[in-house]
């Protein structure tokens, strides 16, 4: 059995609002949450109460979702602002020491 091999790089991950994404999402299940508490009887009847303890669920694993991205971006900038700092030293390092001489 031969191991396959990627035939090209795979592309850069895209990053896009992940914040307001995850916001956005957290919103939406505390929302639904909120539409069906007061029909939590008819759920019960049912046997459906999975659906509103899934919404408060979603809800609940949303906020952490929130701190964890918000976490990530802070390092992102930290790590680019390091980076950016690091070769603005160097460059600079680099034009003081002048033309080399032989």
């Amino acid at each position: 059995m031969a191991k396959w091999t990627p035939e090209h790089e795979a592309p850069e991950p895209l990053e896009g609002p992940v914040v307001g994404t995850i916001t956005g999402g957290t919103i939406l299940w505390f929302v639904l949450f909120l539409v069906q508490v007061p029909f939590y009887g008819w759920f019960d009847d049912h046997d459906l109460t999975w659906w509103v303890w899934t919404c408060l669920a979603g809800a609940g694993l949303g906020l952490i979702g929130i701190w964890y991205v918000r976490k990530r971006d802070a390092a992102i900038r930290r790590d680019a602002a390091a980076s950016r700092t690091e070769a603005a030293t160097e460059s600079a390092g680099a034009d003081d020491a002048g033309p080399a001489t032989p």
